[in-house]
């Protein structure tokens, strides 16, 4: 009994369940069906979408507020991200499990209330003792006494019934973004909506849409979007085939590598280069060196979520960069298992030692630094210090994670760290041997662009060189470095490993 009464109320909470999630830049409500397809209310102006999601368990999201500065910028978002599925579709799975185990803890727990509440009432009295109840109930019932006290009764067992289900919890969505219902018409095929003329790619076959905007300037900016779509999805692809050709270093045994990315600025769709670089690399961690996105908003939250599911399996250390304004993206990462680095030394990649900050340009310094809009400079006579009393205390600094390699000049003068790295130009330089005052040699190295940005916002295509960095560690030192950069047309090119020797030491 309690099992089909649990089943039925978890069924019943589940589907009325939602969740208020940030989905392709939009602030969307996300709810739960039995539909086996994912329909996307767009809003009134853009026909809204269904496609099948392979399993009984669909979803209902309804997009609402983002920013944009075009309708062109804002398909282009979403082809990119539909070319590059996998950190979005993760953000929905990772929602629907949380409202599946909690409707399932919430209909075992009222359930079970229900029934032992049930049994209870009919056990304990005995049965002798039942049949005079049963009487004294009838009689008692007709009394004020006693319809006070049923209606104690009644109350007492709903507000326990009501705080093991907590409805308020269940959404902090607005209500607008709640009530906006989808736009009206028949579901049509998507190759119908657009044309014989504009071709559909295989896997986009079964999706649909629906809505009154059949003017042209809609179908062009979906048949734009689907041209995006294939074109980034076909230009990654083929990249992401070349990886097993490149003559990428093998690791020995004893020694770690880490892949070393900044200044993705929104590029989801190198992150699955990113990854199989890594993979065939034999890498085991990320070092991320800023610029994820291009205005540290809420809405860029889907480019963090795709890094982070390309980094599945990997230890993961973060700086924010310039361009990551506000607590938003560090603390989003945060979340999602990045070790964020503020001003104090933690351990690194195979054994070593690893130090970072957030970039001092940002609104979001964190609590490393006490003083708001300090100078890189004094940030990084900041961290010098820092670095410097580690190496005091026995711990040297092996490598300075930061968003400009310039912040980390003055550590390297004083020759307390053994390497610097970050990104922030765009322009791949490095690795510079630095000798410090107190002789230690040291060196600086400046990623490129991964995500192959020429300005803030860089989805799709690369529009520069960009480039992954793989950083191998022995011995709890980092020994040496090894450049793989994307051309713009295609070219994927492995430099030579550059091993970072220190001179011998004079006996």
């Amino acid at each position: 009994m309690w099992l089909v009464l649990a089943a039925v109320v978890s069924t019943w909470l589940f589907l009325s369940s939602e969740r208020q999630v940030v989905l392709a830049g939009h602030d969307s409500v996300l709810r739960p069906t039995l539909s086996g397809k994912a329909i996307i209310h767009t809003g009134p102006v853009l026909p809204d979408v269904r496609l099948d999601v392979g399993g009984p368990v669909g979803v209902d999201v309804t997009l609402g507020k983002t920013e944009l500065r075009s309708m062109d910028e804002l398909f282009e978002r979403y082809a990119v991200l539909g070319s590059a599925p996998d950190g979005q579709r993760a953000v929905v799975v990772e929602m629907v499990e949380s409202m599946l185990v909690a409707a399932v803890l919430r209909g075992a727990a009222i359930s079970l209330t229900i029934v032992a509440g049930v049994v209870l009432i009919w056990r304990l009295p005995g049965s002798s003792r039942r049949a005079d109840l049963r009487r004294q109930l009838s009689a008692a019932t007709r009394t004020r006494h006693g319809l006070t006290a049923a209606g104690v009764g009644a109350v007492t067992v709903s507000l326990l019934a009501v705080a093991v289900w907590q409805p308020w919890g269940e959404s902090i969505a607005p209500a607008s973004d709640k009530e906006a219902g989808p736009v009206s018409g028949d579901w049509t095929l998507l190759a119908d909506f657009l044309g014989p003329e504009i071709p559909v790619p295989d896997e986009l076959a079964g999706v649909e849409v629906r809505g009154d905007a059949y003017a042209n300037q809609t179908r062009r900016l979906v048949a734009s979007a689907v041209d995006t779509y294939n074109s980034s999805r076909t230009f990654y692809e083929k990249v992401v085939e070349k990886v097993p050709d490149l003559a990428l270093r093998e690791p020995a045994e004893d020694e770690t590598v880490v892949a070393l990315v900044s200044d993705r600025h929104d590029n989801v769709g190198m992150d699955s280069v990113m990854r199989a670089i890594a993979d065939e690399g034999g890498a085991t961690g990320i070092l991320g060196g800023g610029d994820d996105t291009s205005t540290g908003s809420d809405w860029e939250t889907f480019s963090l979520d795709s890094l982070t599911d390309a980094s599945d399996g990997l230890d993961k250390w973060a700086v924010t960069g310039n361009h990551d304004h506000g607590p938003t993206v560090g603390d989003y990462l945060a979340d999602r298992g990045w070790t964020m680095l503020e001003g104090e030394v933690v351990d690194g990649p195979g054994g070593s030692t690893l130090l970072g900050a957030p970039d001092p340009r940002t609104s979001g310094l964190g609590n490393w630094i006490d003083e708001k809009g300090v100078s890189l400079e004094d940030a990084g006579s900041k961290l010098a210090d820092i670095a410097c009393a580690s190496k005091e205390e026995g711990t040297p600094v092996a490598t300075l994670l930061v968003h400009d390699p310039a912040l980390g000049r003055e550590t390297l003068r004083r020759g307390c760290a053994t390497l610097v790295v970050g990104g922030h130009r765009h322009v791949h330089q490095g690795p510079t041997e630095v000798t410090g005052e107190n002789g230690e040699t040291g060196w600086t190295y400046t990623n490129g662009t991964t995500g192959g940005a020429a300005y803030a916002f860089a989805m799709g295509k690369i529009r520069r060189t960009a480039e992954v960095t793989l950083i191998t560690y022995a011995d709890g030192l980092p020994v040496g470095l090894q450049s793989i950069e994307l051309e713009t047309n295609g070219a994927l090119t492995a430099h030579e490993y550059v091993p970072l020797e220190r001179p011998a030491e004079s006996e």
